[in-house]
């Protein structure tokens, strides 16, 4: 029985991962570090801010302190909210998705993004008040494959009324990522890997229980069907 509802963020509702590559190309380069499109999908991507500049700089062979990854961050945080105002990209049905679930279950969100930039998308989307809980990169010190921020989810959705003891087991988690898979599996909750980033063949190496194409068939409904009939309908 699914009690709960957990959606990584980009990639998954925001269509923004060709941007936090580009950022990650632009503010490595000022440190004299070269990254591909093609280097970030295959070992960076699912990362949050620190990890990817720390791993980043580390793998080129340079030393790095906390100041200076700070820096780094902060200038990303700049130029994604210079591009964000520009118009960001949601994939399609993804406010309708959140919407629609959060009639049924407690909703929250796990992703390696900045807080800011997760408030900001959901209130362009006009889904704010639909979500419970948020876990970002400030809030989690261990990033995806780690199952720390699904862990700290489920801490969250617990403080909610009739949800003390949420056992990890029916928590439903939307992911795009293979990190994302491992991360939310290693905290013993169900996965369905949305293939708009990694193909299904990945998406189900990686574990994922379930496997859509996009959010477009995305119900309360299909959970039901893949999942189980709800216990109890959970009040918005």
């Amino acid at each position: 029985m699914i009690r709960a509802v957990i959606f990584d963020f980009n990639g998954v509702l925001v269509d923004d991962e060709s941007v936090h590559c580009a950022l990650f190309c632009e503010v490595l380069a000022t440190e004299g570090v070269t990254l591909t499109d093609a280097l970030y999908h295959e070992k960076y991507l699912g990362f949050d801010d620190r990890e990817c500049f720390e791993t980043a700089m580390l793998d080129a062979g340079l030393t790095i302190d906390r100041d200076q990854i700070d820096a780094m961050i902060a200038r990303k945080a700049v130029r994604y909210f210079e591009v964000a105002e520009q118009g960001l990209r949601f994939f399609p049905r993804a406010a309708e998705s959140i919407a629609g679930l959060a009639e049924r279950w407690p909703l929250a969100i796990n992703s390696g993004a900045l807080r800011p930039e997760i408030e900001f998308s959901l209130n362009k989307m006009g889904v704010r008040d639909r979500v419970r809980a948020i876990v970002s990169a400030e809030d989690s010190t261990k990033g995806k494959p780690d199952p720390m921020g699904y862990l700290l989810a489920l801490g969250e959705l617990r403080k909610e009324p009739g949800l003390a003891d949420l056992p990890a087991s029916t928590c439903l988690v939307f992911e795009d990522s293979l990190a994302g898979i491992i991360s939310a599996k290693g905290a013993g909750m169900k996965t369905v890997g949305v293939a708009q980033t990694y193909s299904e063949t990945e998406l189900a190496g990686a574990g994922a229980d379930a496997i859509i194409a996009d959010l477009n068939h995305l119900t309360p409904e299909w959970i039901d069907r893949m999942f189980g009939a709800v216990e109890q309908r959970n009040e918005h």
